[in-house]
């Protein structure tokens, strides 16, 4: 019998051959989580009594496998995975830095605070309509993310976010909540329309999505490639998803409109999104095009936070004032990016992390008051000092660390921001951060005394009795979330230094390409 003829074939030079290592797999499993929980969820619609214990238990789990990538990506550098074994860039790759795992962790830890109080904040309709197989969802669309190495998939768990936080934004199908969603749906339809624009431009100039092929093709590119007009396009895409000025509108328009679990998730983790997609784009992909739209940047950060912080001296409603906090804390976040070298940036991967997790409080918070105080008018709230003391002081906690001031996480942050301005010559930019700290102080301050220290019935017409709040449901969220900022505002030396390495890996992206590219080559 003949042999056969037929070629060898080297499939090696197309396909992953090895198996990966048993903790890569971390990579990947948040995602894999949250669709798997989401799924199980929704098929016990029905069973609305079990769905608050088993959704915790997930968001538990989830933090969990994000720490372990977390220290994972520490100890061995960027891990990256490519599904169906394509080797990239044709494969997709999945890439964890230590920029996307610790963003990806805390992100996880503001969804288990929500979770847990979730559990009194949604009532049994709220469950029956979907409202943990919505969170599950949406952090699926988080973590992707975070965590992806392929830009166009960036654009995919975006979709995947957006879909789930329309579904929690009109969940109990209120009039108001209609309305916000309306405009929310219609500014990020726009936003994701450029965004997609901008991707498929990027493809026509570099014949990849790929996120280290393109860093790599980048920075090899002719003068003659539209890399500027290509930079602004995702600048406005992602600064209109992250509520930057002038295309901040929307935020302060929907996010007072859902249930305020809903409300919390979307300030602590939906706008930090479009900020880390729009750090990493400029950042590590077109780092020439960042630097020569630096002065843009940090004028459209110096407008953001500062009218943010006005906007809020000019609130009555607790959640509308609570929205232009979010806004505010967005200019600062982009003040670090619009700086050069790696202390700016190091200061906005901080800023980011503190802000997550300041701002899912301060939303939780706001409804313990209005549970307490029944509503969220400043004019209609008093006296929550004297009768709930212990979450008063939680709330004085988190009024400081988002103003700013010690020994509290917000302040360190904005330590390294405004001596990374100073260092660059940016003296403006430094008075603008601490401008905005001084506004905010005055914001918050205010509202201090209007609902919590002004003795009820002092011109506070129709105050609701005070009610108890639940111990477990309503105080662990917030304790958790409020020690949190407080031990970094203590002990802030470790996370300098992970934002330090999350900087100079996104400025310097060659261990990042390595792992997606171990031999050395691209497609």
């Amino acid at each position: 019998m003949a042999a056969s003829s037929a070629p060898t074939i080297d499939l090696s030079k197309a396909l992953v051959m090895q198996p990966p290592a048993l903790a890569d797999w971390l990579v990947i499993a948040p995602v894999a989580l949250c669709i798997i929980m989401g799924a199980l969820l929704l098929v016990m619609r029905k069973r609305t009594e079990w769905q608050p214990g088993l959704a915790v238990a997930g968001l538990v789990v989830l933090v969990l496998l994000d720490a372990g990538l977390l220290w994972h990506v520490l100890s061995g550098g960027p891990v990256t995975m490519t599904m169906g074994r394509w080797l990239p860039p044709f494969g997709i790759s999945f890439t964890a830095d230590v920029f996307g795992a610790f963003l990806a962790l805390v992100g996880g830890i503001a969804a288990l605070a929500c979770g847990i109080y979730g559990v009194i904040d949604v009532d049994t309709s709220g469950r029956r309509y979907g409202f943990y197989p919505f969170l599950f969802l949406m952090m699926a669309g988080v973590s992707g993310s975070f965590l992806t190495g392929d830009i166009f998939n960036l654009y995919v768990w975006f979709e995947v976010l957006l879909i789930a936080s329309f579904g929690l934004l009109i969940l109990g199908s209120e009039r108001g909540q209609i309305d916000g969603a309306t405009k929310y749906a219609f500014l990020n339809l726009v936003a994701t329309t450029l965004f997609l624009i901008a991707t498929a431009y990027l493809y026509g100039i570099f014949g990849t999505l790929n996120m280290a092929d393109i860093a790599l093709k980048a920075r090899a590119a002719p003068d003659t490639a539209p890399l500027m007009t290509l930079a602004t396009l995702y600048l406005l895409a992602f600064g209109m998803k992250a509520a930057a000025f002038p295309v901040n509108f929307w935020l302060p328009a929907s996010y007072h409109t859902p249930r305020v679990v809903a409300s919390a998730l979307f300030a602590g983790v939906l706008t930090k999104v479009g900020v880390s997609a729009l750090t990493r784009t400029l950042v590590m992909l077109l780092p020439a095009e960042r630097a020569e739209l630096s002065s843009v940047i940090a004028v459209v950060a110096v407008l953001t936070m500062i009218l943010g912080a006005l906007g809020a001296l000019a609130q009555t409603d607790m959640r509308r004032l609570l929205g232009y906090v979010v806004i505010s804390s967005i200019g600062v976040m982009l003040a670090g990016v619009a700086l050069s070298g790696s202390a700016g940036l190091a200061g906005t991967v901080f800023y980011i992390g503190h802000s997550i997790i300041v701002m899912t409080a301060l939303y939780i918070a706001s409804g313990m008051a209005a549970r307490a105080g029944g509503g969220f008018s400043l004019a209609a709230l008093g006296g929550l000092y004297r009768e709930h003391p212990a979450f008063s002081a939680l709330s004085f906690v988190l009024f400081l660390s988002v103003a700013g001031l010690p020994p509290f996480s917000g302040l360190w942050a904005k330590v390294v921001l405004v001596k990374a301005s100073l260092d660059a010559g940016a003296g403006w930019l430094a008075a603008a951060i601490l401008l905005t700290g001084f506004l905010m102080t005055i914001a918050m301050g205010r509202v201090w005394l209007l609902a919590y220290w002004r003795p009820a019935g002092q011109g506070v017409p129709g105050l609701k009795p005070a009610r108890d709040l639940p111990l477990m449901t309503a105080y662990l969220p917030l304790v958790m979330l409020a020690g949190i900022s407080v031990v970094v505002g203590l002990f802030p030396d470790e996370i300098l230094k992970l934002a330090q390495l999350a900087a100079q890996q996104l400025l310097d992206p060659s261990a990042y390409i390595q792992s997606v590219f171990p031999a050395g080559g691209a497609g």
